[in-house]
C-alpha cells in the first residue's frame, strides 16, 4: 500500500457539482499506467471541499476503477467527530487507507492533534496515513509527536514536506557524479534516518511537494505522495524507477525536466489549479473544473502549460 508513487488525482467539478464521468475517466488513466496506490479525495482532490456523501460517492467510484490498485481517501475535518464519520464512510465504499491532516480553523496545539490520531487510530480498520502540511494546516509536528503518534495503532505511514530534500535536489541536478558519502550526507538524508529512530518500522515514510520528490525517493523514502502523477501517472513512474534502483542522478535529471511545472506551482499556490488546468487540456474535463470560489489559472499560464504539454512526453 505504501510503497512507490501515489497518484492524487483531482475531484472535477461541472457546474458545482462533482463531474463523476471525468472523474472516472482520471481514475481509469492512473490504472492503466499501474501505479502503486491512488489517493481520491485528497488535498489535490478537495476533501474539504466535499461533503460526506460526496466522499462516499468518489472513494466508491475510485475503489470501483481501480482494477484493484489499492486506495485511500482524505477525512480530514475541523471536528473529530465529523472526521469518524468521513472515516466509516469512506471505510464502507471499501477503500484501502486513509489520510488525516490536523485540519482546523483554530490552530490546534500539540495535544489536540495527539487527541485526534488517538481517537481515529481506534475507530478505524484501514491503515491511517498521517498528513503533514503546514503550508495549508499551519501546524508543524515535532519528533515527540511522531513518536507519540506512532505508538498508537493502524499507523500505516507518514507524509512529510519534501524541503528537506531541497539541498539533494539542487546537488543531483548540478552533478553527474556525486559520492554516496556525500549523498547520504545530506539534509534530507539526516532528516529521513532521524525520523526512521523515532517511528517503528513498520510505519512507511513518504515525500510530498513534487519538486522534491525525486529527491526524497533517491534518499529512501517509501513512497512519493504526487499531485502531478494524478495526471501524468507514467513521467512519475519513470522517475520512482529510477530513485528506487539507485540512479539519483538520472531521477532528478527527469524531474529537472519538469521545472517549468514546479515553477507553475509555485507561482499558483500549488499543484492544484496547474493540474485542473493539465486535465481540462488533455480533454478529461471541461473548464472550468473546479468549483468556486477557486478561479481558472490566467491565460499566460494556460498557454505555457499547453506548451510544456505539447513539448515535453508527458504520460
Amino acid at each position: 500500500m505504501f510503497t512507490g508513487l501515489s497518484a492524487f488525482p483531482i475531484t472535477p467539478f461541472k457546474q458545482e457539482a462533482i463531474d463523476y464521468k471525468a472523474f472516472k475517466g482520471l481514475v481509469e488513466n492512473l490504472a492503466s499506467a499501474n501505479v502503486d496506490s491512488i489517493c481520491a479525495i485528497g488535498s489535490t482532490g478537495l476533501y474539504p471541499y466535499l461533503t460526506r456523501g460526496e466522499k462516499y460517492d468518489v472513494a466508491k467510484l475510485a475503489v470501483d476503477h481501480a482494477n484493484g490498485i489499492p486506495v485511500m481517501a482524505g477525512v480530514g475535518a475541523l471536528r473529530t467527530y465529523d472526521v469518524l464519520k468521513n472515516v466509516e464512510a469512506v471505510q464502507q465504499a471499501g477503500v484501502n487507507a486513509v489520510l488525516l491532516a490536523p485540519v482546523s480553523y483554530q490552530v490546534l496545539n500539540e495535544e489536540e492533534v495527539c487527541g485526534l490520531y488517538e481517537a481515529v487510530s481506534h475507530e478505524v480498520s484501514v491503515p491511517i496515513c498521517v498528513y503533514e502540511n503546514p503550508r495549508v494546516t499551519n501546524f508543524t509536528f515535532s519528533d515527540d509527536l511522531y513518536r507519540r503518534i506512532g505508538k498508537l495503532p493502524n499507523i500505516g505511514a507518514i507524509k512529510i514536506p519534501g524541503t528537506p530534500f531541497a539541498k539533494s535536489s539542487m546537488e543531483n541536478s548540478s552533478s553527474k557524479d556525486i559520492p554516496p558519502s556525500e549523498a547520504s550526507n545530506s539534509e534530507g538524508a539526516h532528516r529521513l534516518a532521524s525520523l526512521r529512530e523515532i517511528v517503528p518500522a513498520h510505519i512507511a515514510i513518504g515525500v510530498s511537494g513534487d519538486s522534491f520528490g525525486a529527491a526524497g525517493m533517491s534518499e529512501g523514502c517509501d513512497l512519493w505522495l504526487s499531485v502531478i502523477g494524478g495526471i501524468f501517472p507514467r513521467t512519475v513512474m519513470r522517475i520512482v524507477d529510477a530513485a528506487q534502483s539507485g540512479n539519483a542522478v538520472d531521477a532528478q535529471a527527469q524531474s529537472q525536466a519538469l521545472s517549468g511545472i514546479w515553477s507553475m506551482f509555485a507561482r499558483n499556490g500549488g499543484g492544484l489549479r496547474v493540474v485542473a488546468a493539465a486535465a481540462e487540456i488533455l480533454g478529461y474535463c471541461e473548464t472550468p473544473s473546479l468549483p468556486a470560489p477557486f478561479l481558472p489559472i490566467d491565460k499566460n499560464e494556460y498557454s505555457e502549460l499547453e506548451h510544456i504539454i505539447t513539448k515535453l512526453p508527458l504520460s
